[in-house]
């Protein structure tokens, strides 16, 4: 991470200063405990490729897709690791945004303040984040020395250490069979990135031009937060309704909503298939695996506490928890009716995706895909 300073539209450095200082400690392990977890997560991270591609199939026999980096990190790296990938995709709109706001008077120094607002703000949001996710595939960040990345751009395989013992321990399960259960689920991420060519290309695209349709014009941004913030505390005009969108949703324009309706559809499809993936091998290899997925289901359906319900409404976690048991059914369904190798079409380019109502209905997206190719 370079020194940016107050010059830019977000003071990045001070987004993880903010992170690292705000975030929860993690569980109480010694030294020797730590390492041996890391060399477990590391040893499970190997073993989970050929467990998922064997079940999958979705890289032909012989052929090796471009390796990419298993780093276990702690709260702090996974913070670092997603400034930077904000950093890169958030670039062309902040460019934008930048020159937008160079030609107004006094727009160096609402630049300064400004910048250094949006740091804290996204250093408090991400400083909640880091104590949950157990582990992400990061492809966007580009590659540095503490951060290395696959060839050409591919991405690394984070596994947050502290967080898969603190959830392990609250849970009370086999930790061995646990850090296996939560490397199968990450694994198959990967899997998806290196066996689909074009996915991270197509994700980042879309999410280009949700950015690209974003207004620039602070005013109307600020009247757009101003109409969200009434929503969410009942301060609506009367006559209107509340749909129970996030704060993310309501500062939406119509064509980011159906951007956003493609991307939904996209990472229920993601997430609901390393859910199929790793419950399809777990059997075999994780001992104890129905009992962690009946505690772990039982987790992400109450949350921790009231606060954790609170921000997982408001910042849209909750349609997160959605994508996984709607794209499950939707992988469960497809395989079912179709077979592993049907399902697979699903990763022959951005047409064969399925939309957002094929996801809530599995056989119109059977129907679109088999029955034309087979007519």
């Amino acid at each position: 991470m370079t020194s940016i300073g107050g010059v830019e539209m977000v003071d990045w450095n001070l987004a993880v200063a903010t992170a690292t200082r705000f975030v929860r400690p993690g569980p109480d392990v010694s030294r020797d405990e730590a390492r041996a977890v890391v060399a477990e997560l590391r040893r499970h991270a190997k073993s989970s490729e050929e467990h998922v591609r064997s079940f999958t199939r979705m890289i032909p026999e012989g052929h090796e897709p471009q390796d990419t980096p298993v780093l276990v990190v702690d709260r702090a790296g996974w913070v670092k690791a997603n400034v930077a990938g904000f950093r890169e995709l958030l670039k062309p709109l902040l460019d934008k945004m930048q020159e937008r706001r160079s030609g107004s008077p006094g727009g160096a120094l609402v630049g300064a303040v400004g910048g250094k607002v949006t740091g804290v703000e996204l250093g408090m949001l991400l400083s909640f984040l880091a104590s949950r996710v157990l582990g992400q595939y990061e492809t966007f960040a580009p590659a540095t020395r503490e951060l290395p990345a696959g060839q050409n751009g591919g991405g690394r395989l984070l596994l947050v250490a502290p967080n898969i013992v603190h959830v392990e321990r609250e849970l009370e399960v086999d930790p061995h069979d646990f850090r296996l259960w939560v490397c199968l689920h990450e694994e198959t991420h990967r899997t998806q990135f290196t066996g689909v060519p074009w996915l991270r290309d197509h994700l980042e695209g879309e999410i280009q031009s949700f950015l690209g349709e974003t207004e620039v014009d602070p005013m109307t941004v600020l009247e757009r937060l101003r109409e969200a913030a009434q929503s969410l505390s009942g301060a609506r005009p009367e006559g209107e309704e509340d749909e129970g969108r996030s704060i993310v949703e309501l500062v939406q324009t119509p064509a980011q909503r159906e951007i956003l309706s493609r991307l939904t559809a996209v990472m229920s499809l993601l997430e609901g298939h390393a859910d199929f993936v790793m419950d399809g091998v777990g059997p075999d290899v994780v001992p104890s695996v129905a009992e962690i997925r009946e505690k772990f289901q039982q987790r992400r359906a109450r949350g921790a506490s009231r606060l954790d319900q609170a921000l997982r409404k408001l910042l849209g976690l909750d349609a997160k928890l959605r994508q996984y048991r709607d794209g499950e059914r939707f992988v469960c369904s497809v395989v079912e009716e179709v077979g592993m190798e049907g399902f697979n079409r699903v990763w022959t380019s951005p047409n064969t995706l399925p939309t957002k109502a094929e996801i809530a209905k599995p056989a119109d997206w059977v129907a679109r895909v088999h029955r034309k190719a087979e007519s």
